[in-house]
């Protein structure tokens, strides 16, 4: 037990060190980015990529994979900065419609035993036509109160890493403390062990998909709420950059295997990842595959750590 203990804090302390030395770096590069206003102009985006995160991490907790993120957080942004803003009642019951099929997603897939690839795959020419309707062209605009929330400055650290640190807390208390996040790791784990034990699945990957559902929602208003207008293809790199963040974060894309803090820390380390090439001055076309270089290394230490636990477990 004190060993597993012992990896679990080591697993979170690679993400950990992956962000600090990172920025670490862009201090050195830009020593006036060491400041209230520097930090929040570098983790200014960091809000709505960790709840997408998040939502991603839910969805590969139950061994599946959501290729429609992107697309989803997209349509969202739509809704919030059209029928949120000009009719509120109309727009909550869209985003609530949203969620509901999004958990809806999660029952077809377990009852059909569809591949969670294609049919997410499938969802984000969906989500994107939905997006494209609301919105043909960039504009709308986003409510007073998500624009005011997004931009408030709190004294002692900017919101992105305020919001981030709640985030973490209640992904934290969500997936590792509750029962239901113990129902939902144990049936990436050992799903006929959970149904032995007299749990409905279905209402398990319910659940999990309907919380992705939910932290998808709110990355896509906050996202409006940093930019203050919409488009439909305005966070389609949500879907890779979410799938990073949790595999940077400690999470594995089978087992159950995730961390919640761990993955707001990947989300956070891919945001700083941006600034930190741009003060390099790579060009856009290659920074991309930059990202994927750090995102390389760090699997490579978690391998190494993967070795060292099963040549310790051996010995023993």
């Amino acid at each position: 037990m004190t060993f597993r203990l012992s990896s679990d804090a080591m697993r979170l302390a690679i993400p950990a060190l992956s962000l600090t030395l990172l920025l670490a770096a862009v201090f050195w590069l830009q020593p006036r980015a060491m400041s209230y206003v520097g930090l929040n102009l570098l983790f200014n985006l960091a809000v709505p990529i960790a709840l997408a995160t998040v939502a991603q991490m839910l969805v590969m907790a139950v061994n599946d994979l959501d290729l429609s993120m992107g697309t989803f957080v997209s349509f969202v942004a739509c809704v919030s900065a059209t029928f949120l803003r000009d009719d509120p009642v109309i727009g909550v019951l869209i985003l609530a419609g949203a969620i509901a099929a999004y958990a809806g997603l999660g029952v077809i897939i377990y009852l059909r035993d569809l591949p969670s690839i294609v049919v997410t795959l499938g969802m984000s020419f969906v989500w994107g036509g939905l997006a494209v309707l609301l919105l043909p062209a960039p504009g709308g605009q986003a409510p007073d109160w998500v624009r005011s929330l997004m931009t408030v400055k709190p004294p002692l650290a900017p919101m992105a890493i305020v919001a981030s640190i709640v985030i973490a807390a209640v992904a934290h208390l969500l997936v590792m403390r509750s029962s239901l996040g113990v129902l939902i790791r144990g049936i990436g784990g050992n799903q006929r062990s959970v149904e032995r034990a007299g749990w409905s699945i279905v209402a398990a990957r319910a659940a999990a998909y309907g919380l992705a559902g939910l932290f998808a929602v709110l990355a896509g208003i906050a996202l409006v709420g940093l930019t203050t207008s919409a488009d439909a293809n305005i966070a389609l790199r949500y879907t890779l950059l979410s799938i990073a963040g949790v595999i940077l974060g400690g999470g594995e894309f089978i087992g159950g295997r995730v961390s919640p803090v761990g993955a707001v820390i990947g989300a956070l380390t891919l945001t700083l990842a941006g600034s930190f090439l741009s003060f390099l001055r790579i060009s856009p076309d290659w920074q991309i595959g930059a990202q994927g270089a750090i995102l390389i290394i760090v699997l490579a230490l978690r391998l190494m750590l993967n070795r060292l636990e099963k040549r310790e477990k051996r010995r023993r």
